[in-house]
């Protein structure tokens, strides 16, 4: 490449990034996944490698601590930051108490607890050695999390250094970044006054302030931090208690909570969270919930962890918020698999931190349940990352005019029946093979691999055939040619021509395979399997009603209501019908008459591990003697066979009492019912 050349591409990747920048960090609106970014980012790099006397000082791969760094380095936490264990409710307060006496064998007398609110922001370690901070880190996944010290250092101010005696050689504190709700308020003020997007709620603004690439971004941003407990401790006397922990960590220049309070067992802890509760909207930040720390250390250490929270710590969250606005309307969505699912549309309303315009109704119990009717005044609750609810309604300011919302028995979608299964509370479309809600979907599952595997038929073909109209259902894959596929985007005539065999081939399939394959609704792998035994052909499960069908082990009022509404829908009759003319077939199922001395005949077995046998070749020999192979262990399950490696499902077994078979006691007892 010529210098001219290089001078050119640099140009315009320089344009490029800083254009990506701005739409990342001022319009927070990405317009390319990071991948992308990177990708150009060194594209740059290694022209500027080449041509260093082309390198700008503008550049973004110059900018230290700027745009250009565009990820965070990673943090390796030398003691994990981990999570904490919830109660919602007085009992499960009680609960934790009582496991926390019992371990630390405490038979008189009460826990003495520290508790503080629980603050919604973002949890982030500081690392000081020799009194000065060296590394701040996100939280991530407890394991590693984000570099973010510099943007700290502009939170912490001259909180990057510690103040009294005795320092420790190294000191890691945990605590909160957050931001207060006058300075989320004057914040989002400036930025309208800007002409720049609003924040959602201070935790996201406090989050995204945090992670800005440019540290002088993050100082123009109100930020807090608050401090609540100790990562790493080299060179350092630890007090005794919690307490004092937090007491010492103020008094050498760590911010932490001015609401901390010693309680006494569990009356101390709830007297607390009533109080802060009551306070919650007067409280300068947001909260939600209560923690309680076990103050004693020496507690702590015997309280020890679990895999992902301290046992000698809980956070007690408080209520939902919750919000009045209008119900405007009530919509039925069909979704992927079918399930019809009512929507509630409501005026907008601000709650749980977010603006709410929808929620959902779930079934046509909860609307009887609520009673709701399109134009109520309805009480609406968002529960943390919860999708928002209808709790009640408002019945005194119920308009006149309004009816009851009447739930369809027919697909909005195709217009197909609508069943009920688990005994009325699911309501799902019948129209599988037709619906265009499900159709998708439909297919994929009709190529899996355990239904009628059609190799090479993925995501991406199945949206280009429905896309560019070469399907409709299942049944048109069989008419698909090699000139048609190849015509696809990414598929060559090798390509075309190895699926259309894998199409062809899948059609020598089983009537087990096939059935599965229709994705009729509640019949898995293992039921299409009974009924293929049970019958024997198509046409007689076809001809059964719902009658017949239940004489049939495991085929109960539900699964045989949703077979034959299935199959009475004339249209999903007809692409089977098409799928039979392109030639699918199988073998004819000898039905096997089962002695009632088998040892397996009419029992549910569970195989688990590695056997000698395939695992398919095992589970059909089970089947042939009378047993019902399912993949869960229960307490109706009457054996658990075992091979090498058996992991959590034995354990399972021993647990409830299930007799468990090593494969030399299950081979002998084949051999014995042969």
């Amino acid at each position: 490449m010529s210098k001219q050349q290089a001078e050119r591409d640099i140009k315009q990747l320089i344009e490029q990034l800083e254009y990506h920048n701005y739409r990342y960090y001022v319009l927070d609106d990405p317009f390319i996944p990071d991948v992308a970014y990177d990708r150009l980012m060194r594209e740059l790099e290694a022209l500027e490698s080449q041509h260093p006397d082309l390198v700008r000082e503008n550049s973004p791969s110059q900018k230290v601590g700027g745009h250009a760094a565009r990820t965070f380095s990673e943090v390796t936490h030398a003691v994990p930051m981990r999570s904490l264990a919830n109660a919602f409710d007085e009992d499960e307060l009680s609960a934790f108490d009582r496991r926390v006496r019992e371990i630390v064998e405490l038979e008189k007398g009460l826990v003495t607890y520290v508790a503080e609110p629980k603050l919604d922001g973002l949890a982030v370690s500081l690392r000081f050695e020799n009194g000065w901070l060296v590394q701040a880190a996100t939280r991530g996944d407890g394991r590693s999390g984000e570099n973010i010290t510099q943007n700290m250092r502009q939170v912490l101010g001259e909180g990057t250094q510690l103040v009294g005696k005795d320092i420790p050689r190294v000191l890691e504190v945990r605590g909160e970044v957050f931001m207060r709700k006058s300075d989320f308020v004057d914040l989002n003020k400036r930025q309208q006054v800007a002409g720049n997007k609003l924040f959602v709620n201070p935790r996201n603004a406090a989050a995204g302030s945090l992670r800005q690439l440019d540290p002088a971004v993050t100082a123009e941003r109100p930020l807090s931090y608050y401090g609540y407990s100790l990562g790493e401790l080299v060179g350092g006397n630890v007090p005794e208690t919690h307490w004092e922990i937090m007491q010492w960590l103020k008094s050498i220049g760590i911010p932490v909570s001015e609401l901390l309070e010693q309680v006494e067992g569990v009356p101390g802890c709830l007297d607390y969270y009533q109080r802060l509760q009551a306070d919650r909207d007067q409280l300068p930040f947001e909260i939600d919930g209560i923690v309680y720390k076990v103050s004693r250390m020496d507690w702590q250490q015997t309280l020890g962890f679990t895999a992902k929270a301290p046992r000698w710590a809980l956070a007690h969250k408080l209520p939902a918020q919750e919000e009045v606005t209008v119900l405007e309307n009530i919509e039925i969505q069909v979704g992927r698999t079918g399930a019809i699912t009512p929507v509630a549309r409501l005026q907008p309303v601000f709650v749980g931190g977010v603006t709410v315009s929808n929620a959902t109704l779930h079934n046509k119990d909860e609307i009887d349940r609520l009673g709701v009717r399109v134009g109520d005044t309805v009480v609406v609750r968002r529960a943390g990352d919860v999708i928002p609810e209808i709790l009640s309604v408002v019945l005194d300011l119920r308009p006149d005019g309004t009816k009851p919302f009447e739930f369809p028995d027919r697909c909005p979608v195709c217009d197909s029946a609508v069943v009920n299964e688990s005994d009325g509370v699911i309501a799902r479309c019948s129209g599988g093979l037709i619906c265009p809600a499900q159709r998708k979907e439909n297919i994929k599952h009709f190529a899996s691999r355990k239904a009628m595997d059609i190799e090479g038929l993925g995501d991406k073909i199945v949206d280009q055939l429905l896309e560019e109209g070469l399907i409709e259902d299942v049944s048109g894959l069989y008419s698909l040619t090699v000139e048609q596929v190849s015509a696809l985007e990414r598929m060559a005539e090798k390509s075309a021509s190895n699926l259309i065999a894998a199409l062809e081939q899948s059609k020598d399939t089983t009537l087990s395979r096939f059935l599965f394959a229709l994705g009729i609704p509640l019949v898995g792998e293992t039921t299409a399997e009974t009924l293929s035994a049970a019958f024997g052909d198509l046409d007689a499960i076809l001809a059964a009603g719902e009658e017949a069908l239940q004489q049939v082990p495991d085929i109960g009022p539900i699964v045989a209501e949703s077979l034959v509404a299935f199959f009475a829908q004339s249209n999903n009759r007809e692409i089977v019908n098409r799928l039979l003319e392109s030639g699918v077939h199988w073998p004819k199922v000898e039905q096997v008459k089962v002695s009632e001395d088998s040892p397996f005949n009419e029992k549910t077995v569970v195989l688990t591990g590695t056997l000698s046998m395939a695992r398919n070749e095992a589970k059909k020999q089970l089947q042939a003697l009378g047993a019902k192979v399912t993949g869960s262990v229960s307490k109706n399950t009457d054996y658990v066979i075992v091979g090498a490696d058996a992991g959590s499902k034995a354990d399972k077994a021993e647990t409830l009492g299930v007799p468990i078979l090593d494969e030399a006691t299950f081979t002998k007892m084949l051999e014995d019912a042969v």
